[in-house]
């Protein structure tokens, strides 16, 4: 099946990835919303961009995407105009509105300081521009190196809008029944491909049963059930 590099994964998952139930439609939600919201030829801040995976999408869409991220990762690792190095203070070495829009994708539940991130994405970003962000509504524990929270619908709106920014739409990406089935399939994936010769497989080969699964299980759970308890949120903002 082959084993395309992580960074490419997140855009393009394959079905047989424990985690394309929530990659797959992640992507599409955030070029369909830049193609939308952001200016053509707009500077993309990405605020903690790690090997930028989302890097070649935005480019492709005729943004000037920027990668930023702390200094152990600020390197021309996949991009050949370097990253920029964020200060030990979160501070990405751009001036005051230099970004048309900051893009910020499974980030915030790392961030220890939220009033510190959040007021460097109201720095950066231009009158009129645009915070694409999502995080983890309901998910496990998986540091990066350190993971502090989870959040619901109505938490996620009060944390960023008491913080100045103005959230415009949230999207829900797999509801509550699909996310248990996700839960169940990332823990036998984990223990499968721990297994020699067939393991790996074997894993793969649950992955699609189970990810079609979820796909059922999504397309029949109601619309605000899966609005209040997702497992991913997508969030576009604005400066209050």
């Amino acid at each position: 099946m082959g084993h395309p590099p992580p960074h490419h994964r997140r855009v393009a998952p394959r079905l047989w990835d424990s985690d394309w139930l929530q990659l797959r439609p992640l992507a599409r939600l955030l070029a369909d919303q830049a193609a939308a919201h952001i200016a053509p030829g707009a500077t993309v801040v990405d605020y903690g961009c790690g090997d930028q995976p989302y890097a070649a999408m935005l480019r492709a869409l005729g943004f000037d995407y920027r990668g930023a991220d702390i200094d152990e990762h600020a390197e021309a690792a996949h991009d050949p105009l370097g990253k920029l190095a964020i200060s030990p203070e979160g501070r990405v070495p751009l001036p005051d509105g230099s970004a048309g829009a900051v893009l910020s994708v499974q980030v915030l539940e790392h961030v220890a300081d939220l009033d510190a991130y959040c007021a460097e994405i109201r720095r950066l970003l231009a009158p009129g521009g645009t915070l694409l962000l999502s995080t983890h509504g309901s998910w496990l524990y998986h540091p990066h190196p350190t993971d502090f929270r989870r959040w619901t619908r109505t938490g996620l709106i009060l944390d960023l809008e008491t913080r100045g920014l103005k959230v415009e739409e949230i999207f829900a990406i797999a509801g509550p029944l699909a996310t248990t089935t996700m839960l169940r399939l990332t823990g036998f994936a984990f223990v499968l491909r721990g297994l020699p010769l067939l393991g790996p497989a074997i894993a793969g080969a649950l992955a699609i049963v189970m990810n079609l699964r979820g796909l059922l299980e999504d397309a029949i759970t109601p619309e605000q059930m899966r609005l209040d308890n997702a497992c991913v949120y997508l969030v576009r903002a604005r400066v209050r």
